[in-house]
C-alpha cells in the first residue's frame, strides 16, 4: 500500500511560450524518467507528441506524465498556455493538488498567465511559482515578482534570488540555507558547485530572507513571537509553516532560474516536495445530488473508502479510446466492475495504463491518488464520476464554457461524410469545448470552438488525422421571424370535383406572443360550430406553417393562434379539410400581422485589464451593444453585455488587439430582439437571392 502523503499530483502551466513544456522535459531528466532531453523548438519534447504540436512549437492537449523525485511520486501535467485550448488548463486544475506556475523572466505575468490564475484560485490549487528564462534579454527576477502582486493579487514568497542577470545568470541564492549554488556552462543539471554567496549580494540576502521568514512564520503565533525577541527558527520550523502556508494559498513560495540552460530545476523539485500538498492535504471534492447541487458530504481521500473517480479527460490514439481518471478514494483492479453514476450503467475494467505523454505502462492496480487512464471504456464522458456500484455517488461535475466562434464546413467529396461523421464523434469525446450542430436551413456542418486557432487545429486534424478534405465556409446567422399586430381574420377551404369534397371554415384570431414562447395554439369555440374532434387538424396545420416565414423563408417565433368560430359540413368536412384550412389561413393572415425579422441576441460577458474598459465600451457599444454590468476584480474589470450575433464574428481577434492580448471573453445565447430596418432589408434581399438561385 503506497503511503498517500509521498504523493503529489502537479500541473505545469502558464502563458503561452513560458516555458512549461521545456521545465517538464527537465524535470523528466532530472527524475530519470527520460535520459536526453527534447526541445520544443525541434519539435522533440516529450508531452508535445501530436504532429500539430511539433510543427507549431506549442501545446494543444495537457499530457500526463509520472516520475519519483526524493522517494515522491509525482503524477505531472503539462498543460496548454494558448487562450483556445484554456478547457485543456481547467479541466487538469480540477483534479491536481498543486502547481508549478511558469512566467517568463523577461515577459512577466502575461494575459494566459492571468487566466491560469485565476482558474487556479477558483478551483484551489496550491501553487509554487518558478520565474524561468532568467537568461534572456530583458530578465528581471524581482520585477517578475513585483507584477505577481500587482497584476495577480498574489502575494509571491520570494525563496531564492539570482546570481548574476541575462547572460551573465550563472546560479542561485538558497535564502533559506543561506548557500550559493552556480552552474558551470556544461548545461548539465547536476554540474553546479555550492560557494559562497557573492559578496556584493550579502546585503540583499539577508534583507530578503529576514522579509522570507517573517511572511512564514506568520503561520504560527508562538514561533513568530520568538523570532521578535531574538530567537532564530530552525529550518525545519520555517520549512513547516511554508508548507503550511502554501497549502493554505497565503502566499506562494517563488524560484528562478533557467530551464533551458538546466539551472535552478532541482530547486523547484525540492519545493514541489516540500510545499505542495499530497490528496490528503487538501479539502476533499465535494458530493452532489443528481442535479449537480452539493449535499454537503465529500470524497475523502483513502485508500480504505469506497471507489469514488473523476474522468476528467477522454483521448482517442492509436491504441484505442482512453479515459483519464483521477481517483480520489478506494482502489481499482483490473477485471472490476464500477458505475457510472451520471449513466447508471456498470463497466468492466479491462486494461488500466500509468501513462507517460503517449507511451503507456500498463498496471493491473491503482489507488486514491493515482492518476490513470483507462483503455476502452464505452459510455463515459468527460466529467463522470465512476463508483463502487454498491456506494453510488456523483463528484462536483466540470462545467465547461460556452464555444464563441463557429465555421460551417462540408466534404470535398461524397466519401468524406461518413469519414467525418466518426472522425467528428471522436473529436466531440475528447474535447468538451467544441461542438458540432448541423445547420437545418443549409444541411452545413457547424463546428463551433474557442477561438479561430481552435477550430483551424479541428480542421487540421480532420483533414491529416482523419483523411477528410473539408471546404471551410463562413458561419451563418440563425435569424428568426415574428409578428407584431394582432388581428382577426377568417379562412374558408372549399373544394368541390364530384363525390364527397372538402370543407372547413375557421374564424381565428392572430396575435405576437410573450418572447420565448414559440406558438400557442387555444380554442374558445362554444357551441357545435367548429367539432372538437377538429381542434387538433387546426393547431398541427398551423403550427406546421411556423418553419418558414412570409418575409425571408426564417422559421417564426412568438405566436399565439386562438380559433374562436367556424363553420363545418356534416359530409365534407374532415381533419384533413381543417388543417388545409390553418395552412391557407397562416397564409393569408401572417403578411398582415407586420411581420418582421428578429435576431439573436448574445450575453456577452468580456475581461479585460482596467487600462482597456473604455475602448472595450466603446467597441461593444459600436456592435449595437448594451452594457449592463461592469465588476471591478483584482486582476481586471469584467463587462456584461448583451450583443447582437452578426456583430461578433471575428471579436476575438478585435479584443486581444484592443487589449494587448489580454481580454478574453465568452458568450452565450440570451434571447431573440428585432433587427433594425437596414439590416432585415439586407437578410430579406439574400434570402431571395438565394431562393432564385435554387430555382
Amino acid at each position: 500500500m503506497t503511503d498517500l502523503s509521498h504523493y503529489r499530483n502537479i500541473g505545469i502551466f502558464a502563458h503561452v511560450d513560458a516555458g512549461k513544456t521545456t521545465t517538464t522535459e527537465r524535470i523528466l531528466k532530472l527524475t530519470g524518467k527520460i535520459h536526453k532531453t527534447g526541445e520544443v523548438h525541434d519539435g522533440a519534447a516529450t508531452t508535445d507528441f501530436m504532429e500539430q504540436e511539433q510543427e507549431r512549437g506549442i501545446t494543444i492537449q495537457s499530457a500526463a506524465t509520472t516520475c519519483f523525485w526524493r522517494d515522491h511520486r509525482f503524477n505531472i501535467i503539462d498543460t496548454p498556455g494558448h487562450v483556445d485550448f484554456t478547457v485543456e488548463v481547467y479541466r487538469s486544475l480540477k483534479v491536481l493538488d498543486g502547481g508549478v506556475g511558469v512566467f517568463c523572466g523577461s515577459g512577466g505575468v502575461e494575459p494566459q498567465s492571468e487566466t491560469n490564475w485565476r482558474y487556479a484560485n477558483e478551483s484551489g490549487v496550491s501553487r509554487v511559482i518558478f520565474v524561468n528564462k532568467l537568461d534572456r534579454m530583458g530578465a528581471d527576477f524581482l520585477r517578475v515578482v513585483k507584477q505577481v502582486k500587482t497584476v495577480l493579487g498574489a502575494n509571491p514568497l520570494v525563496m531564492c534570488l539570482p546570481i548574476g542577470v541575462e547572460e551573465n545568470f550563472v546560479g542561485l541564492v538558497d535564502l533559506l540555507e543561506r548557500k550559493a549554488y552556480v552552474w558551470d556552462d556544461s548545461g548539465l543539471p547536476e554540474n553546479f558547485e555550492i560557494v559562497d554567496i557573492p559578496a556584493d549580494m550579502v546585503d540583499l540576502v539577508e534583507e530578503y530572507r529576514v522579509q522570507m521568514i517573517e511572511l512564514a512564520l506568520e503561520q504560527d503565533d508562538d514561533l513568530l513571537m520568538a523570532y521578535m525577541e531574538g530567537e532564530e527558527p530552525s529550518i525545519e520550523e520555517v520549512k513547516r509553516c511554508i508548507r503550511k502556508g502554501t497549502i493554505a494559498l497565503d502566499f506562494f513560495p517563488t524560484y528562478c532560474g533557467s530551464a533551458f540552460k538546466n539551472k535552478g530545476v532541482q530547486m523547484v523539485l525540492d519545493a514541489v516536495v516540500d510545499y505542495l500538498p499530497c490528496p490528503t492535504d487538501v479539502v476533499p471534492q465535494p458530493l452532489t445530488d443528481e442535479e449537480g447541487v452539493e449535499t454537503g458530504e465529500h470524497a475523502i481521500v483513502s485508500v480504505t473508502e469506497p471507489l469514488k473517480a473523476l474522468a476528467f479527460k477522454i483521448m482517442d490514439d492509436r491504441f484505442g479510446a482512453l479515459t483519464f481518471v483521477r481517483i480520489y478514494s478506494g482502489v481499482i483492479n483490473k477485471g472490476d466492475t464500477i458505475l457510472n453514476s451520471f449513466t447508471g450503467k456498470t463497466e468492466r475494467i479491462g486494461r488500466m495504463v500509468e501513462m507517460h505523454a503517449d507511451d503507456r505502462n500498463e498496471i493491473s492496480r491503482a489507488q486514491a491518488g493515482d492518476i490513470i487512464a483507462i483503455v476502452g471504456m464505452k459510455n463515459v464522458q468527460t466529467g463522470h464520476t465512476l463508483c463502487d456500484p454498491k456506494h453510488p455517488v456523483t463528484l462536483e461535475a466540470m462545467i465547461f464554457p460556452e464555444p464563441v466562434i463557429s465555421i460551417a464546413v462540408k466534404p470535398k467529396d461524397k466519401g468524406g461524410s461518413e469519414k467525418m461523421g466518426v472522425a467528428i464523434g471522436k473529436m466531440i469525446a475528447e474535447d468538451p469545448s467544441f461542438r458540432v450542430e448541423t445547420d437545418e436551413d443549409s444541411g452545413e456542418t457547424i463546428l463551433k470552438g474557442m477561438g479561430e486557432l481552435h477550430l483551424d487545429i479541428k480542421v487540421d486534424i480532420l483533414n491529416r488525422t482523419y483523411g477528410v478534405d473539408l471546404i471551410v465556409g463562413q458561419p451563418q446567422v440563425a435569424y428568426r421571424e415574428t409578428i407584431t399586430q394582432a388581428l382577426e381574420d377568417s379562412y374558408t377551404h372549399k373544394k368541390q370535383s364530384g363525390g364527397s369534397g372538402q370543407f372547413g371554415k375557421i374564424d381565428y384570431r392572430i396575435k405576437p406572443g410573450e418572447p420565448g414562447t414559440g406558438f400557442v395554439f387555444s380554442s374558445v369555440v362554444v357551441g357545435g360550430n367548429v367539432p372538437k374532434e377538429f381542434f387538433p387538424a387546426i393547431e398541427k396545420g398551423f403550427k406546421g406553417m411556423m418553419d418558414q416565414g412570409p418575409l425571408a423563408g426564417y422559421p417564426v417565433l412568438d405566436v399565439e393562434v386562438e380559433l374562436y368560430d367556424g363553420g363545418f359540413h356534416a359530409v365534407d368536412s374532415s381533419a384533413v379539410a381543417f388543417e388545409i384550412a390553418a395552412k391557407g389561413a397562416f397564409r393569408q393572415s401572417m403578411p398582415k400581422a407586420g411581420p418582421q425579422i428578429i435576431e439573436p441576441i448574445m450575453k456577452v460577458d468580456v475581461f479585460t485589464p482596467e487600462d482597456h474598459v473604455g475602448d472595450v465600451i466603446g467597441d461593444l457599444n459600436r456592435r449595437r451593444g448594451m452594457i449592463k454590468d461592469q465588476e471591478a476584480g483584482v486582476t481586471g474589470v469584467r463587462i456584461k453585455a448583451d450583443v447582437p450575433l452578426s456583430e461578433m464574428f471575428g471579436y476575438i481577434g478585435s479584443l486581444r488587439t484592443m487589449t494587448s492580448g489580454r481580454g478574453q471573453f465568452s458568450m452565450e445565447f440570451s434571447h431573440y430582439m428585432p433587427c433594425p430596418q437596414n439590416i432585415a432589408n439586407d437578410v430579406i434581399a439574400e434570402a431571395k437571392a438565394l431562393k432564385e438561385a435554387k430555382s
